[in-house]
């Protein structure tokens, strides 16, 4: 299996990118990485290049740049060059902490878009309270908007990576909306219920809400990209403010409060480690020819190492090839019902 990173992507790079890479490599000998970026970087950084090589550029896109004109320009950036990789069959999959907006643009220009997918939604893994699996949720916002059949595309692209990569013998496909009757929602929302629940090869429950996503309230959860990432950042947000308030109100509030706190410790521990993003990987831009994965650019050692694992089940399912060939077969089916 081999890999391109882009080395230079994130806050933090590319220190926590080459610490997550080399856990990885010690504990997957069945993985190779080429790293790309600035090699009088990276190279003091190594412990060991065995199964690592690097691919030397100084150029690389910053997060305020377009997305478009900076994969346009700069030729030579290391996300450009990792893309351009996994397009010529060099590497099967691309990894970054770099940009979204140009890494969905590398992906769509230069990767390539999956025939008979309208657009990639970008997905991430989300914790629940009720399982260790999670749940996964798209599109949170690749797209500004969408239309009724691209939902039932994420639908079935997210069907495929529950079972795959989550664990899902058989995944609860959930429509994100205002309420849980069949009715409600706008136009987009009404008719994308009517071809999910058409769909006999999806277990689809119909509407959830976003209160019960936390719950488990379905394992694939469908939206539009502007509501999902209104609804992801809002997730991330409300859990990082609860949990630094009780670290606060443990630590300002005097011994009664840390006894308390050291009797609760293994409880506290356990909602943590549920709410730890980390070791659920990188968000995949499902709907590209190979798997394109972005973690957050503030992502630590950990999460590189956990979003290596997470490509590493992918190539092993061949899960980008199962979407290839079912909307292959669809397009088939679609053009053999045609009129004549």
């Amino acid at each position: 299996m081999r890999i391109a990173v882009d080395a230079m992507g994130g806050d933090d790079a590319p220190k926590v990118v080459i610490e997550g890479v080399e856990r990885a490599r010690d504990e997957r000998p069945e993985i190779e990485f080429t790293l790309y970026g600035d090699e009088n970087q990276i190279k003091p950084l190594l412990k060991s290049d065995e199964r690592i090589s690097i691919v030397h550029t100084t150029e690389q896109i910053e997060g305020d740049e377009h997305p478009v004109k900076a994969i346009r320009s700069k030729k030579q950036a290391s996300m450009v060059l990792a893309a351009q990789a996994v397009k010529k069959g060099e590497a099967d999959a691309l990894f970054s902490l770099g940009s979204t907006g140009a890494l969905l643009a590398a992906g769509l220009f230069i990767v390539g878009r999956i025939k008979g997918v309208d657009r990639p939604g970008l997905m991430p893994s989300m914790p629940s309270i009720k399982s260790d699996k999670g749940f996964v949720m798209l599109d949170v916002g690749a797209n500004a908007d969408n239309r009724p059949q691209q939902l039932l595309q994420y639908a079935i692209m997210g069907n495929f990576y529950a079972r795959d990569v989550r664990g899902f013998d058989n995944p609860r496909i959930g429509l994100l909306n205002n309420g849980t009757e069949a009715t409600k929602g706008d136009e987009l929302h009404q008719e994308a219920y009517k071809l999910l629940a058409a769909d006999s090869n999806l277990n689809f429950i119909g509407n959830v809400e976003s209160s019960t996503l936390l719950e488990g309230g379905a394992d694939v959860v469908v939206t539009d990209g502007f509501t999902g990432n209104a609804v992801l950042k809002s997730i991330e947000g409300t859990s990082h403010a609860l949990l630094h308030e009780i670290k606060g109100i443990i630590m300002d509030g005097g011994i009664s409060a840390k006894l308390g706190g050291a009797l609760l410790q293994g409880g506290i521990k356990s909602v943590v480690k549920k709410f730890d993003a980390s070791r659920y990987g990188g968000a995949v831009l499902l709907g590209l020819s190979a798997p394109v994965i972005k973690a957050h650019g503030s992502a630590d050692a950990r999460t590189v190492y956990y979003t290596v694992l997470q490509i590493e089940t992918m190539l092993q399912k061949n899960t980008v090839g199962k979407f290839i060939d079912y909307f292959a077969a669809h397009n088939i089916r679609e053009q053999e019902n045609q009129p004549k």
